[in-house]
């Protein structure tokens, strides 16, 4: 197998990441999948829609299924991300970019809350 420097050092920035770090990346890729699952949605490419809307409901439930909580916020993102899942289905089903462009600004919103925690907690 041929060494691939891309995929070492995907791999090297995901196994030195901090927790933060992991959790901003998780909402980097459920956006990046997203995004694609739209795009596709508009371009009537009914698989390529239904596999990244699936690789990204997959991170919501890694999202959804970490959470501490012995931590009172962890109920309201419980909540949260019990609510784009939802949303997530809805547009699997109906394959409505629409629904996923509300999904998008849902996520984007706490990637960029996520992003000022970090910076406030200087994680």
């Amino acid at each position: 197998m041929a060494y691939n420097p891309m995929a070492a050092y995907g791999t090297n920035k995901v196994t030195t990441a901090t927790p933060a770090e992991l959790t901003l990346m998780l909402y980097e890729g459920a956006i990046k999948f997203c995004n694609i699952a739209k795009a596709a949605m508009e371009k009537g490419d009914i698989e390529k829609a239904n596999i990244n809307i699936q690789k990204a409901r997959n991170i919501i439930v890694e999202l959804q299924t970490t959470l501490n909580f012995d931590y009172p916020v962890a109920k309201d993102f419980d909540v949260i991300y019990t609510f784009i899942f939802d949303r997530m289905i809805a547009a699997n089903v109906s394959k409505d970019p629409a629904v996923v462009e509300e999904i998008l600004v849902q996520l984007r919103e706490l990637r960029d809350v996520w992003r000022q925690v970090m910076k406030t907690a200087r994680v």
